[in-house]
């Protein structure tokens, strides 16, 4: 019998539900550079889960080098980068650095933090308020 696969069967994740926010959007602030000249700054970020964790983890290239574990870990739940037609870790070890870091940060303020929203302080007065870091739109799928 065919069945149409779930949401979390094509990129390991539960779909969007009620009161559970499982993808993000979000703008690099550079944008991937593909090998045909084309920038690509919009994408999604979905929430990891324990398998995302587990998986990277176990990896060979972890092993040897422990910094490659992000790398990893954003090329599993980045599901979307403008029209690439994929992400995978060339793609990630591709991006400027500056666009590595946003996206690590991001990562980790969704899946430890639970939001996108980072506090910060106006230069001229000091009045404080939060930015959404993650891009215009709230997040959703």
């Amino acid at each position: 019998m065919l069945t149409h696969p779930s949401a979390a069967d094509v990129d390991g994740a539960p779909p969007d539900s009620p009161g559970l926010l499982t993808r993000y959007p979000f703008v690099l602030p550079r944008g991937y550079l593909d090998e045909q000249g084309r920038v690509h700054r919009d994408g999604v970020m979905r929430l990891a889960t324990a398998r995302d964790e587990i998986t990277s983890q176990s990896d060979p290239q972890v092993r040897q080098n422990p910094a490659y574990l992000s790398v990893l870990l954003l090329a599993r739940t980045v599901t979307q980068l403008g029209s690439a037609p994929g992400v995978d870790a060339l793609v990630i070890e591709n991006l400027f650095a500056s666009d590595l870091a946003f996206l690590q940060d991001l990562y980790r303020r969704i899946n430890q933090d639970g939001h996108t929203e980072a506090d910060v302080s106006c230069p001229a007065c000091g009045h404080g308020f939060a930015v959404d870091i993650a891009g215009d739109a709230p997040g959703e799928s």
